[in-house]
């Protein structure tokens, strides 16, 4: 029987992680499908090389950042993914508003408009302090 092929820790140290789960947070700002799938590589990758540092008993801070950073990634894509799905139709119809507004005043009544519609699919008022999107 052979023995098993040991793999040695990254050089980089965690650095190759961390690189992602900063990249996916600016993705899921952006673009939360895809920071949502690139959080989820990172997540891998980090709990990968945290698992190689660890045996190796070098230092472990990049990877254990990257955990938690590609994780942050991974609930704010989730959440705001849901976000957009749940909403898709009031939104869809505040971007075909907004694309016919031509003044002012109509791309005032377009922002009205998604408030009412946000009011009644969550059944509560908009709140007062809060404005508008523009």
């Amino acid at each position: 029987m052979t023995t098993p092929l040991k793999t040695p820790a990254p050089a980089t140290g965690g650095r190759r992680a961390l690189v992602l789960a900063l990249m996916a947070l600016v993705f899921t700002l952006m673009l939360p499908a895809a920071g949502l799938a690139l959080s989820i590589f990172a997540i891998v990758i980090a709990i990968h090389d945290l698992r190689l540092l660890n045996r190796e008993r070098r230092g472990i801070g990049m990877a254990t950042g990257a955990v938690v950073l590609s994780s942050l990634a991974f609930v704010l894509g989730l959440v705001t993914t849901g976000f957009q799905l749940y909403f898709s139709d009031e939104l869809n119809a505040y971007t075909e508003c907004r694309k016919g507004a031509g003044t002012v005043t109509a791309q005032q009544e377009c922002s009205d408009q998604l408030m009412r519609a946000f009011e009644r699919k969550l059944g509560v008022a908009w709140p007062a302090g809060v404005p508008a999107p523009a």
